[in-house]
């Protein structure tokens, strides 16, 4: 424990500048002191706006070559705030109650063999965990394990698995039916997997859909969107990048899981592959990014495309926006009236969206952790979790590891 004290202190000193933390003088109870805050554009060597920086652990710290998707959970029981970290060779899980002592609880190595590629959701106060290694599956973690780590970091095994796909690459969970949806299987075309996982220790396959084609991430929600013919039903909104000639976002009625019905899909120009989308809370309209548009020069900065869902038959591209960078954008998530996108190597970027129902969206912050440039390649920030109550915002980075913001 000694030592993973050691290594924690001597990166945040190597982030951050004993010159650059400014604390304040007399701090209130309970009040978070950053380790570096923003201020003339920088916190510590990292360009900034609006959001300090609350904690970084590097790589090292995890015994890891690169970091990629991330995921929180909140212990309810305790109020403790916990990140899920994915990770090359296996999946970290990370106390961040305590952001100035934060508690590196130890990792759930990769079921075969390494891999860039990993994701996790959580439902039930269990982590699913899927990845792109060959023959991987899913992992099931108990997550009120670690409230009971006594000697960290440990190395962890998981408490089920799911092998009747092997790769995947993503997982989807809609947490009002208790389902799970692994995507970019081997199986159904790539299309959506359906799993039961009303018992999280013991996941069913259920079926898939394959019409749409290969899906590279998707939302599923109990709609309760404008569009009163859907009201009620289970509602798979993917978006789902080329792999058979097609970039297009797929809408489909997921209710009954032997027999999934498609409702509409939607296309549009200059694409370069559909990445991800999330909606907008009253479930009107559905933010898309596209990964390699900006990668294969068909446009020139950050496109983000918002699509109208008044009616799910007959979706429409509302607008587009462009950041002000030539970075490209990769996860992004809604929390109120803020888009939050991982957007590589300009870091990750706030949004309002107050006024999207007229397009608009207008860049209100942001924290770059890839300070050298703005360049369209896949470096810098994987994802961005924003959903924890406290305001803390979980930053994954594939080189620098683990980020810990929060807005000033």
């Amino acid at each position: 424990m000694k030592k993973i004290v050691l290594i924690l202190w001597l990166v945040a000193v190597f982030s951050c500048s004993k010159d650059n933390i400014n604390t304040p003088n007399l701090p209130q109870d309970n009040e978070i002191i950053p380790l570096a805050k923003c201020e003339n554009g920088f916190a510590g060597i990292y360009p900034c706006n609006g959001y300090d920086l609350l904690m970084h652990l590097d790589l090292t710290v995890f015994d890891a070559k690169e970091a990629n998707d991330s995921w929180g959970w909140t212990d309810v029981t305790t109020d403790k705030e916990y990140v899920i970290l994915g990770l090359n060779n296996g999946t970290a899980f990370i106390d961040i109650s305590d952001t100035e002592n934060p508690i590196y609880l130890g990792k759930l190595p990769t079921r075969t063999v390494s891999s860039s590629w990993r994701d996790i959701k959580v439902y039930n106060n269990h982590a699913f965990i899927v990845s792109e290694a060959n023959a991987h599956g899913l992992q099931v973690f108990d997550l009120n394990r670690l409230s009971s780590i006594t000697n960290p970091p440990e190395t962890f095994a998981a408490d089920a698995e799911l092998t009747d796909f092997g790769n995947a690459h993503n997982i989807i969970i809609n947490e009002d039916s208790a389902y799970a949806y692994a995507v970019g299987t081997s199986l159904f075309s790539g299309g959506p997997v359906f799993i039961n996982i009303q018992n999280p220790k013991a996941p069913v396959l259920e079926g898939g859909f394959s019409d749409g084609g290969y899906s590279h991430d998707a939302q599923v929600v109990n709609y309760k969107g404008p569009d009163i013919d859907y009201t009620g039903k289970e509602i798979l909104i993917g978006s789902n990048g080329e792999r058979f000639g097609i970039n297009e976002v797929v809408i489909v009625d997921v209710t009954d899981k032997s027999n999934p019905l498609k409702i509409s899909n939607i296309s549009y120009n200059n694409e370069g592959y559909t990445h991800q989308g999330w909606f907008t809370e009253d479930q009107r309209y559905f933010i898309v990014g596209d990964e390699l548009d900006e990668f294969d020069g068909n446009v020139s900065n950050t496109r983000i495309l918002i699509f109208d869902m008044l009616d799910l038959d007959n979706p429409v591209l509302l607008s587009e926006y462009f950041g002000p960078t030539t970075a490209i954008d990769h996860n992004g998530y809604v929390k109120g009236n803020t888009y939050y996108l991982a957007n590589y190597r300009a870091g990750v970027r706030m949004h309002d969206i107050t006024n999207i129902a007229s397009g608009a969206m207008t860049e209100t912050g942001y924290f770059d952790t890839f300070p050298t440039n703005d360049a369209p390649a896949f470096n810098g920030v994987w994802n961005v979790y924003p959903f924890f109550e406290s305001g803390k915002i979980v930053v994954s980075d594939i080189e620098q590891g683990l980020f810990i913001l929060q807005k000033q």
